[in-house]
């Protein structure tokens, strides 16, 4: 064994005493000792129970995921919505072979069937049934077969569950309980086209609770929110509600002594079912006395264990750290000085990693300003695509949207026109700030930027509380009224201001800042004194409104896919130019004719050019008769913009699409890599990490690591089915680096353990 270093002879010294001081502990008192062994046991008790339940969790968690599935399965819904008289007698019967032979790993998913509505048959994983027929053979013992098909088959189910009932299999008595969902997952009326039943009898759950009734000779009794009997095994049902009956039982305690039974209680957050283990007093007594005996040969036992364990854990728990000394001994060099050993050069190299960070979050911080600067002038001048990019760019910058919704106002500093000296500048710089001051201590922080030497620009975003469009526009001319007199009180600073219409989404902020700017001309040309609304200036009526950044707006948003922003700029070009304007025809075909060769720019763009859907959007836009009525060509270019964008959110579809699928062939060849993660996986489908994690939970429904996970326990499955692999050997096949970690992952996931499920499949 190599030397070792300060890490190591830390961990072995911890590990020794943590195992000596219990040993030599333990032995201080016997009286203490029978206190321990009861605590112990009644932890130990605890914790299985909660084990069980994690399970019992777990394995109805997997039974709502096979409805999940079976939702989006396409052989089933093929199934479900046909409509023909005749029978698919092919689709029926893949959907046998493949459809009903989920969940081969759950014993709770053994027994489940499908009923098909519109073909009133019942689907198994062996035959298919008319329902009578399959009354015949399993159904509740106190449930005709109306009341079956009434109860079970033709109402519609989100995720019930039918109390413990009386069942008969193929002839045998048994008891189950019944789990139903109906198919599509969004059926809300009184019927559905199909319902998926599972049956899960009561000794599979029981088998999962066999540790307490086996080991300490207890019962267990499981009850859902009402009440009713899931589980009841090792006591009679009279005894369980003389239990629940008596007052001086507190069933929201863990753990309590009844008659001569401890009883500890779980209650699950997820679905309100109630655990309750009963252990006799006698169980929990046994050990003491076994301790008083074996204390000494415990004790002397534990440490010469302790030292060996200590050596061996101090050795294994190094390992990463000697790693990781050796990633950043490659990354940063190794030190020059011979009396640094390793813990000095992991310590030093970390202490300047943090110094470095905490320089570059100063430096960051240093810089904020002008970042918020620079999103306040892309964001009035609309060079954001969508709405969810200024949402992240505001984030990043540090600045509350608000609602989204509110005004854009701007500020000139009257008396300085045409003069830039430096004297000037610095006098400008002066007011300036002295403006942003001012408004500061009126409205607290808002977000400003300067425009020019002589005007700073003003944003004034809404809340709940300022009673909507009109609450907000009195309220912030009130403010802009007040800044505009205190500042010419205090500093005898003249200014005039402008502030444009009401702006619904962050997208428009562009244009409400345009209006403010023509309302500030307008002030100005006219020598208004304060603040001017746009809706005081009279707007010129030759010429028509389409701006270039509008049209740079609405082709980006149209690239992106974004409809409802790409709806929202048509709609307000065209109430400019419907509302207040009143084109002459000239004017019109203009404006027509401009906004047709938008659209055949955008059909310039490689995307569309590839796709077959250019040419006949082409025909369209040309089509667009200019004399038509704007409301008409309005709608016409709405219809065009639809297209574009679904064609645009379909493509991003299939995209998505296939790198999922790219994702499942890469995790299917190289499952057996220790080191596959989720950042080979990334690099491998050339995407960021993040954004391939979010994709796959969003398409699949499920963690990439879960996915993962279920698909090397499906090898190694088969291997424990087919091989004579040991299952050492088996963990290392399917990317385990612990066979401990194997065996608990293969016990989460199935509910037993490898070699369990080994010998039940070969018998």
């Amino acid at each position: 064994m190599p030397k070792y270093s300060k890490v190591f002879r830390r961990f072995l010294i911890s590990y020794l005493v943590i195992l000596i001081i219990p040993s030599i502990g333990g032995y201080m008192s016997y009286h203490t000792s029978i206190s321990v062994t009861q605590s112990i046991s009644i932890e130990n008790s605890v914790t299985q129970l909660e084990k069980s339940q994690e399970i019992l969790e777990r394995r109805m968690a997997e039974v709502e995921g096979l409805t999940r599935q079976l939702a989006i399965n396409q052989e089933l819904n093929v199934l479900m919505n046909e409509q023909g008289r005749e029978t698919n007698v092919f689709g029926i019967w893949r959907a046998m072979r493949n459809v009903l032979t989920f969940g081969q790993t759950n014993d709770f998913l053994q027994d489940y069937y499908i009923y098909l509505a519109n073909y009133d048959l019942v689907l198994t994983a062996g035959s298919s049934y008319r329902p009578d027929h399959y009354y015949e053979i399993y159904h509740y013992k106190d449930l005709p077969l109306e009341e079956w098909k009434k109860e079970i088959l033709d109402r519609t189910h989100r995720s019930e569950i039918k109390p413990l009932s009386a069942f008969v299999s193929k002839g045998t008595p048994t008891s189950v309980i019944t789990y139903m969902q109906s198919l599509p997952l969004d059926s809300f009326n009184n019927s559905s086209p199909a319902v998926v039943v599972v049956n899960i009898d009561e000794k599979i759950i029981a088998s999962l609770l066999s540790g307490l009734t086996e080991r300490d000779g207890g019962w267990v009794h499981i009850s859902d929110a009402d009440g009713n009997t899931i589980v009841l095994q090792g006591q009679n049902d009279g005894y369980v509600d003389k239990l629940a009956a008596d007052p001086f039982f507190d069933a929201d305690k863990v753990s309590q002594f009844y008659r001569d039974d401890l009883v500890i209680t779980t209650r699950s957050g997820t679905n309100g079912w109630v655990y309750q283990a009963g252990i006799p007093r006698s169980v929990l007594m046994e050990n003491a006395n076994k301790i008083k005996h074996m204390t000494w040969l415990i004790t002397a036992g534990a440490l010469f264990l302790g030292l060996l364990a200590g050596l061996v854990l101090a050795y294994r728990n190094s390992m990463p750290i000697n790693r990781l000394l050796a990633v950043m001994k490659e990354q940063f060099g190794k030190e020059d000085s011979p009396e640094r050993n390793e813990f000095d050069f992991l310590s030093g190299n970390i202490a300047d990693m943090i110094t470095k960070n905490k320089l570059l979050e100063t430096e960051l911080n240093r810089q904020l300003p002008l970042v918020r600067d620079a999103f306040l002038k892309r964001l009035i001048a609309g060079e954001f695509e969508s709405r969810e990019e200024i949402v992240s760019a505001a984030e990043q910058a540090d600045i509350g949207l608000g609602e989204g919704t509110g005004y854009a106002g701007i500020l000139q500093i009257k008396g300085y026109s045409g003069m830039d000296s430096v004297e000037i500048l610095n006098e400008l710089n002066a007011a300036r700030l002295l403006l942003k001051q001012t408004f500061a201590e009126l409205a607290g922080p808002l977000p400003m930027t300067d425009m020019g030497s002589d005007k700073i620009v003003i944003l004034f975003f809404s809340s709940p509380a300022d009673g909507g469009p009109a609450g907000k526009e009195d309220g912030m001319e009130r403010l802009m009224d007040q800044g505009v007199q205190r500042v010419f009180e205090e500093y005898r600073i003249s200014v005039q201001g402008g502030f444009g219409e009401y702006f619904s989404s962050v997208t428009e902020v562009s244009q409400s800042f345009e209006q403010a700017r023509q309302a500030l001309e307008y002030a100005v040309y006219t020598n208004r004194k304060g603040v001017m609304r746009h809706q005081e200036v009279q707007i010129e009526n030759t010429t028509y409104y389409y701006p270039l950044e509008t049209e740079q707006r609405l082709i980006s948003t149209i690239r992106a896919g974004e409809l409802a922003e790409a709806e929202r700029i048509m709609e307000a070009t065209f109430a400019q130019n419907l509302g207040p304007r009143e084109l002459s025809m000239e004017m019109k075909h203009q404006l027509i004719g401009e906004m047709k060769g938008t659209f055949l720019k955008l059909l310039d763009q490689k995307i569309f050019m590839e796709s077959p859907l250019g040419e006949s959007v082409k025909r369209q836009i040309i089509d667009i008769d200019t004399s038509a009525p704007l409301e008409r060509i309005q709608t016409e270019f709405l219809e065009l913009t639809g297209e574009l964008c679904g064609f645009i959110t379909n493509k991003k579809k299939d995209a998505h699409t296939q790198i999922i699928k790219q994702m499942y062939q890469y995790t299917a060849e190289m499952y057996a890599d220790t080191e596959l993660t989720l950042y080979r996986v990334a690099e491998h489908v050339e995407r960021p990490e993040k954004y391939i994690s979010q994709l796959f939970k969003e398409v699949t429904g499920v963690n990439y690591s879960d996915h993962l996970i279920k698909v090397r326990m499906d090898e190694a499955a088969v291997l424990l089915r087919e091989s004579r692999y040991t299952v050492d050997e088996i963990a290392a096949r399917v990317g385990y680096n612990s066979s401990h970690s194997f065996r608990r992952a293969f016990k989460r996931l199935t509910g037993i353990s490898p070699s369990t499920y080994r010998q039940s499949h070969g018998e």
